[in-house]
């Protein structure tokens, strides 16, 4: 494999973690970040409970892909690194 399709895949990973943070933003737009408790605001208690599942789904996919990103991103410096320096 070459070095130009590892640094393709590389920025797949970057803008795939990037497009799934400007999701994220997204969604919190929708959050209402009031406690609904008075009587007859028991209708905004579901949507509520649904947008913090989606967001708590999109936090933990972003920490995954964020560490797979930087650590995917280390080794191909690593991988550069070690060429340059068996070209010496």
């Amino acid at each position: 494999m070459t070095f130009t399709a590892l640094m393709v895949l590389f920025l797949v990973l970057v803008v795939a973690t990037a497009s799934l943070a400007l999701y994220r933003k997204f969604v919190t737009m929708r959050e209402d970040d009031y406690v609904h408790i008075a009587e007859g605001e028991e209708k905004l208690i579901p949507q509520q409970l649904e947008v913090a599942q989606k967001i708590a789904a999109l936090d933990r996919w972003g920490e995954i892909l964020t560490v797979v990103t930087a650590a995917y991103g280390l080794v191909i410096g690593a991988l550069y690194l070690y060429q340059r320096f068996q070209a010496y």
